[in-house]
């Protein structure tokens, strides 16, 4: 990895110099592509994986405008601290540019619920982190308060490692994560015992790497923050969800001044129509047929999901009320309705479909249904018969996505499959 300065107003850019091309990845929430236990940026085909602790580097320090080169799909982890990249800018230094710098400052409370993480941030003339960290028995609770400027994130934030409880390990080697994971670069919490190849570097080091982790996330937003964020239990997920209700929250004075004004001269750019804090796909949302229609392309009698009741990371849960009036039971079967079980692997293509809505580089393209493996029909779907669908996305490169999916009734399993579909403009 080499950082490399950059002019003005270019904000920081992850540049993968082992592609042809060498394709340029913003560092922005519009470029988010997965969250699971790290923060992936995608753009094209190129993706950069566990952006964070560089992120935290940066934005630590202050710096606003930077080139990160990377000859592979992920930074260095060092020794799962951000303390590298710390060394790396202060020998390098600072300058100081002439142009204006833009703050995002916020003005009223905001608060949100994604899964077990609680983020709330209320206004405050600076940058302050107040954290919560514990697994979910509540083991290694820890909290820790700061006011976030360069100097005290160097000494009090940068040093905290990257930590993980062992029996979240057997799944992350499954899932071609950690791959190279060590008590070189990581913390292991094993019951009660901690294993490291060196002491703790801070007494709440745990809570502390959590407040990097926020640091580093919230750097997407591509300005400076002036809020006190309040996080219990956070996550990349939540990080991310809690970036786009500040910027939500911010544009909200805006979007009134402009619903009793005149209407622009231009239309306004890409990134305010379509924008992740318009987006309705995001983590802790649930969706009416309204907003589903004017996601999807389908319509009756085809559109194959009424509602969405849950996203979290990459799992959604739809629903399909499955009425009598469905103009396809008057043919399967006359006096012997039954749903087909290809309409119900349709159901499952649609419901991922919507969950990669969530990257506004998405937003109005179509998801056409490419094949379907593992299929099982187990029990007949009826009318009168409320069809939960349960989708956890599996694999997205690019635009084509491969997914698993259930389709339940009354909690019973009626089908289930893993579906290949492809993102394509309208």
């Amino acid at each position: 990895m080499t950082l490399l300065p950059a002019p003005p107003d270019t904000g920081i850019r992850f540049r993968r110099v082992d592609l042809e091309g060498k394709p340029e990845i913003e560092a922005s929430l519009e470029n988010v592509v997965e969250t699971t236990r790290s923060t992936t940026l995608g753009k094209g085909n190129a993706k950069i994986q566990t952006v964070e602790h560089v992120l935290s580097a940066l934005a630590g320090a202050g710096v606003d405008n930077a080139i990160v080169e990377l000859d592979a799909n992920e930074p260095p982890i060092a020794d799962g601290s951000a303390r590298e990249f710390a060394r790396l800018v202060a020998n390098a230094g600072l300058v100081q540019q002439p142009a204006v710098r833009e703050v995002l400052k916020l003005t009223e409370p905001v608060k949100l619920e994604v899964g077990d993480s609680l983020m709330t941030a209320f206004p405050h003339d600076g940058f302050r982190l107040t954290c919560t960290s514990s697994d979910k028995a509540g083991r290694f609770t820890q909290h820790y308060s700061l006011e976030v400027t360069p100097e005290s994130w160097v000494k009090e934030l940068s040093e905290a490692r990257t930590f993980c409880f062992f029996e979240e390990i057997e799944f992350l080697f499954k899932n071609g994560l950690i791959k190279g994971g060590s008590l070189e670069n990581a913390v292991i919490i094993r019951d009660d015992a901690v294993l490291t190849n060196e002491p703790l570097r801070y007494p709440e080091e745990f809570v502390r790497h959590k407040m990097l982790d926020i640091v580093g996330d919230l750097a997407l937003l591509g300005r400076p923050l002036m809020a006190h964020v309040v996080a219990i239990r956070p996550g990349h997920a939540a990080n991310c969800e809690l970036a786009r209700a500040l910027v939500a929250s911010i544009r909200k004075p805006l979007v009134a001044a402009q619903t009793f004004s005149p209407p622009p001269d231009k239309a306004p750019a890409r990134a305010e129509r379509t924008g992740e804090t318009d987006n309705p796909v995001k983590d802790g949302a649930t969706l009416d047929i309204i907003q589903l229609m004017k996601i999807l392309p389908q319509r009756h009698p085809f559109l194959m999901v009424d509602r969405v009741t849950k996203i979290e990371g990459n799992h959604i849960v739809g629903v399909k009320n499955v009425s009598i009036g469905e103009p396809y039971f008057e043919g399967h079967f006359p006096g012997h309705p039954i749903m087909p079980g290809v309409l119900q692997l349709e159901a499952m293509a649609q419901v991922a479909g919507i969950l990669m809505m969530r990257q506004a580089e998405n937003t109005g393209k179509l998801a056409y249904f490419m094949s379907a493996e593992s299929v099982k029909w187990r029990k007949p779907v009826r009318p009168g018969d409320v069809l939960v669908i349960e989708i956890e996305v599996l694999k997205m490169r690019g635009k084509i996505g491969r997914a698993k999916g259930q389709c339940k009734v009354d909690g019973d399993v009626v089908s289930e499959a893993e579906v290949t579909f492809m993102l394509i403009d309208r």
